[in-house]
């Protein structure tokens, strides 16, 4: 499956370093498939990352209020398993707030702020992660994290301005991930 496009031009000093399909949840006749790319920086541990999602849900109930609050649940417990891979522990949600998306058929994205630590050379050094799940006629997920020291409202921008332009491979040609590119 397909991940969703993220603009080329917001993607100057990041580097793809995955693109999978996975299958996060599956039971009985209903199942999530996730079609996911990510990206980091080129920069001292901890590597800023940002990724974007599009989800299947099969059978194909087109997005709603409750299932929209399911995803956003399942998403950020999703999320905190991936942070707690990539060894960023501590974890505490912050911060939920909507955001706007340049997609102009979007909603608006429930964003989810987190804090945690990443263990880096025996430090324990500060990480910020965001969380943004909204719809385009199906469900979308991007965010990213990134060390919190000197200069990092720079890579919070970068991050936010990678998540507002996501949009499905269908929307937009011209970005990553979108046939027109391959």
């Amino acid at each position: 499956m397909e991940p969703p496009v993220v603009p080329r031009d917001r993607l100057d000093d990041w580097t793809p370093v995955a693109e999978a399909t996975e299958r996060p949840f599956a039971a009985g006749p209903v199942s999530v498939t996730a079609g996911t790319a990510r990206y980091e920086r080129e920069t001292a541990s901890p590597r800023p990352f940002f990724f974007a999602s599009r989800l299947r849900i099969s059978p194909d109930t087109g997005p709603n209020p409750a299932l929209t609050r399911l995803v956003e649940s399942r998403a950020r417990e999703g999320f905190r398993d991936r942070l707690a891979d990539r060894d960023i522990t501590g974890l505490e949600r912050r911060d939920d707030r909507s955001l706007g998306v340049d997609d102009p058929d979007a909603s608006r994205a429930t964003l989810s702020v987190f804090h945690g630590r990443c263990a880096v050379d025996g430090e324990r050094v500060p990480v910020e992660a965001l969380l943004a799940v909204w719809e385009s006629g199906e469900y979308l997920l991007a965010g990213g994290a990134y060390p919190t020291a000197d200069g990092f409202e720079a890579t919070r921008q970068d991050v936010l301005a990678l998540v507002r332009g996501v949009r499905p491979p269908d929307a937009a040609r011209g970005g990553v991930g979108s046939e027109g590119s391959r």
